[in-house]
């Protein structure tokens, strides 16, 4: 069980950067708080992608992970759609200690979606 959770834990952590950080273009990001465009579904769509294939590496039975994977794109997408509008109007370079936080807020909100995932995945296998 420790192989496992230690695998979904560090195969989340980096799907969630690469997603971030290396697969977000500018019309993603330029998408994330207009229920019209997109840029925030298909956002959500990459990760619940990379999600896909960190489950199947952790052998999760189909059902769960298809399930697991149609809720990470709403959860996602919500989040991100949430942290346009609470954070809007607020720079780093103006206001860094309320930029900061609110992106902590957004970061810890993702990851305890990963600690769901990882909950959900065990409890597929009857480890929890």
């Amino acid at each position: 069980m420790v192989g496992l959770f230690f695998l979904l834990f560090i195969g989340l952590e980096l799907k969630h950067y690469i997603a971030d950080y290396f697969l977000q273009p500018g019309w993603m990001l330029g998408g994330k708080g207009d229920f019209r465009k997109t840029g925030g579904y298909a956002h959500a769509g990459v990760h619940a992608a990379l999600t896909a294939l960190v489950l199947l590496l952790a052998g999760t039975p189909l059902p769960w992970l298809a399930g697991i994977v149609v809720a990470e794109v709403v959860v996602h997408y919500l989040l991100d759609y949430s942290k346009i509008h609470y954070s809007r109007g607020v720079h780093v370079d103006t206001q860094p200690r309320r930029f900061w936080s609110l992106h902590g807020l957004d970061q810890i909100t993702h990851q305890l979606t990963y600690a769901a995932i990882i909950y959900a995945v065990l409890a597929s296998k009857g480890l929890v």
